[in-house]
């Protein structure tokens, strides 16, 4: 058996397969986010661990047959140690705001686009470094290693610093064409390579669990730990995506849209992100929004009402969008906007308004930002031509055919569609513990597929073109 665990931001979840993919068990541990100033968000690293032992308990079932460990997370996340590999603040993630004037530094300096391909944006690691060394200079002073969310965890079960390719590529220090450290961004932000975690592939082995942690959790001491891959590329490989076809398209706390390349393929003027994925030698485009069933989440908190309650009250006929419109920025924006101060806001509000057509509009708000990123997609010379629905929102179908509306390409739902980056985890475990390759990353079962109207495809156009005006 192979285990995978998944750092998210809302929780952390660990996945159990068997030899032949065939998911045995899950478990679950919540996460806080902590937010001491608007725009900021914080975790402290202690509880990664806490939850990961809770996950993991969760499970209720016997490890001693588990066999590799592989790792994913959400990325971007600013992890200081000093010399003792103590942490020295909580975690900056990858939705904090506040490097948005360290970020746009960066960007002016066009070694970064031309070595990274991409925007620096303020969510990726190295602003937040520069925001420290300005802002915070004593706790920079003090800094020894850097790490990213996933491989903190990591250390705690190896002992060993090291990231991945996939996460790697989204810091600002990373040079994707040549899969390692920038030597030259590095220094341009104060830091240098020893400081930076060690590189595997994905599918690699990238550490061993100690037989402390081993004994305490319950498994075997000294299986390996895979690489593993961010959290978008693992749930890319969950979905059995090894190159250029289907898509992926993520309905989590934040929405992708995410399609393999068999090059690397930089187009930053269009805000998308270009990095490394999982696999060996091979790339990935995505486009992000950072608020997608976040939205949902957050109109659940105001309406007082579970989201499947509020679901519920609506028709689940496919409809053009309706009079009510949702700019799903809780958070600012990404691709292809890239406008860290953005906010989330209703139009078209009457006194005859009620809660199911505004819960509409927030789900019809997140289609039409991901339709945008699919756009971005093919102006960057990528795309797909279908999207596997992955994550919690993915349970919706009015939801998925809305995308189907809104991108023009069929949305299938796997069946397991909310194991997602956890079960990609697992399959990294198994690969590097079995030295298989991407043969083994078969398609999972389609349990439902959602194809466009053309009728509707007009409509949701025209929304879109309203969007693109804002």
């Amino acid at each position: 058996m192979f285990l995978g665990i998944d750092l998210g931001t809302s929780g952390v979840k660990v996945v159990l397969i068997d030899d032949s993919h065939a998911v045995c068990g899950t478990g679950h541990a919540r996460l806080g986010v902590d937010t001491p100033k608007p725009g900021w968000s914080e975790q402290q690293p202690q509880d990664w661990i806490e939850a990961t032992r809770a996950a993991i308990g969760d499970l209720a079932l016997p490890l001693d047959r588990v066999a590799g460990i592989g790792l994913s997370g959400q990325m971007h996340g600013a992890v200081c140690l000093d010399a003792s590999d103590r942490v020295l603040r909580p975690a900056i993630l990858w939705n904090d705001g506040r490097a948005s004037d360290e970020a746009a530094q960066l960007d002016a300096d066009p070694q970064f686009r031309a070595i990274t391909g991409n925007i620096v944006f303020a969510g990726f690691t190295a602003p937040k470094l520069v925001w420290m060394q300005r802002h915070e200079p004593d706790l920079f002073s003090r800094i020894t290693r850097i790490l990213l969310p996933k491989d903190y965890l990591r250390l705690w079960l190896t002992g060993e610093a090291i990231s991945d390719m996939s996460d790697a590529s989204g810091t600002a220090w990373f040079d994707p064409a040549r899969r390692d450290w920038s030597d030259a961004l590095l220094s341009a932000t104060g830091l240098d390579r020893t400081m930076m975690p060690a590189l595997a592939e994905g599918s690699q082995i990238a550490g061993h669990l100690r037989p402390k942690v081993a004994a305490e959790l319950g498994l075997p001491a000294g299986i390996p730990v895979a690489g593993g891959a961010g959290d978008n590329a693992a749930t890319a490989i969950g979905a059995g995506i090894t190159g250029p076809g289907p898509g992926l398209v993520s309905l989590g706390t934040s929405g992708v849209i995410f399609a393999a390349t068999d090059r690397f393929l930089p187009a930053p003027e269009t805000a998308i992100h270009a990095f490394c994925y999982a696999l060996p030698g091979q790339c990935h485009q995505m486009g992000v929004i950072l608020s997608a069933a976040g939205c949902l989440e957050w109109w659940s908190g105001i309406c007082g009402r579970p989201a499947p309650e509020l679901l519920a009250e609506l028709d689940p006929a496919p409809a053009l969008p309706g009079r009510i419109a949702f700019w799903p920025y809780l958070s600012g924006e990404r691709t292809p906007l890239n406008d860290p101060t953005l906010r989330a806001t209703f139009t078209g509000l009457s006194s005859r308004s009620s809660r199911p057509q505004m819960t509409r509009a927030v789900l019809e708000g997140v289609a039409l930002a991901l339709a945008e990123n699919m756009a971005a997609l093919r102006a960057a010379g990528g795309g797909a031509d279908a999207l596997i629905a992955m994550g919690g929102g993915a349970r919706s179908d009015l939801w998925l055919s809305m995308l189907a509306q809104a991108t023009g390409v069929p949305v299938l739902r796997p069946a397991g569609a909310e194991t997602g980056a956890g079960f990609g985890a697992a399959r990294l475990g198994l690969m590097a513990a079995t030295g298989a390759g991407s043969e083994v990353l078969t398609p999972p079962a389609i349990a439902a597929r959602f194809e466009p109207d053309p009728a509707l495809i007009p409509g949701w156009a025209e929304a879109l073109s309203r969007l693109r005006q804002l």
